[in-house]
């Protein structure tokens, strides 16, 4: 049953992450460039051997087996670029890769925020056709919820891949005219966790955190020093990663932090830019307001843009 119920959340949840696609926007080839995160293999994984695959079309399309780690770029025009970036991470559980994260950033770009949208790695899964590949990924789901200590071990490549892809974007900063003091890392669920994680590593931290309905399994890590502001939107019906998601504030405002967070009154797990009429369809905007409480949404020639 519980097997069942995984694989019913693995559909479903794709959905939920998936039908935020206004039916009106499409992807510009022209704006869009792809890096690769690492130079060759990505470490850890040189051995996979399942073909990358994209699921379902539409709003239901969603990638498994990724084992490639890319970035792909969104970069506003040069008037009126802010030489803020945000890399955003989507969710999937570490299974499958939602589409979420293409709809926000061009949205930030719209507003002279790079993006940059992380396709990091995900649990291998066995299958030859769409329905097994489903059925893989549903079973590994109902393992994850069994045992919490396998998301950390299906997360750990996304998160090496988060790492490196504050360290692409840092070192390449002054070439793509971002600000190396201005990178923001957001993260959807799973790639909240990976937004985390990211932070409180101290190899190639971001200057802003930014995880959505994310949380970090199997429990809060140790929270360190000189951590960035965070900020943090969930909503109240959240059943999946909401008590997690709190115990994460917790853990921050008891570290000395103030992160801004934001809790709905419902909405559920995995809203992205989909409207449901609930005040969860505004997040982007108290996102975009936070921004630029922190200076971000100006370009740094402007007085009130933070360095």
């Amino acid at each position: 049953m519980l097997c069942l119920l995984a694989a019913s959340l693995f559909s479903s949840a794709n959905a939920q992450e998936n039908n935020s696609k206004p039916p009106q926007a499409t992807r510009s080839a022209a704006m869009e460039k792809i890096i690769n995160l690492w130079p060759g293999a990505a470490p850890g994984s040189e051995q996979w051997k399942q073909p990358e695959t994209t699921l379902g079309s539409g709003d239901m399309q969603r990638t498994v087996n990724v084992s490639t780690p890319t970035l792909t770029a969104y970069m506003p025009e040069a008037s009126t670029a802010t030489n803020t970036a945000v890399i955003i991470a989507p969710g999937g559980g570490f299974i499958f890769l939602g589409n979420e994260a293409h709809d926000v950033a061009k949205w930030l770009v719209e507003r002279g925020i790079a993006a940059f949208v992380l396709k990091y790695r995900t649990v291998q899964l066995e299958g030859q056709n769409e329905e097994q590949l489903n059925q893989s990924g549903g079973a590994r789901f109902g393992a994850q919820l069994r045992d919490h200590a396998l998301i950390a071990e299906d997360g750990k490549y996304g998160v090496a891949d988060g790492i490196q892809a504050v360290k692409v974007v840092r070192a390449h900063a002054t070439e793509w005219g971002i600000s190396p003091n201005r990178i923001v890392f957001m993260g959807f669920s799973a790639g909240g966790m990976i937004a985390e994680l990211t932070a409180i590593r101290r190899d190639a931290r971001p200057d802003y955190a930014a995880p959505i309905y994310g949380a970090t399994f199997p429990g809060v890590p140790p929270i360190p020093q000189g951590l960035p502001p965070f900020y943090m939107a969930m909503a109240q019906d959240d059943t999946l990663a909401g008590p997690y998601i709190v115990a994460f504030y917790d853990a921050l405002k008891a570290a000395g932090y103030k992160p801004e967070f934001h809790i709905y009154s419902s909405g559920g797990h995995g809203w992205g830019m989909r409207k449901q009429g609930k005040a969860s369809d505004h997040w982007i905007d108290d996102f975009y307001n936070w921004l630029e409480a922190q200076g971000l949404t100006h370009p740094l020639n402007k007085p009130d843009a933070k360095p």
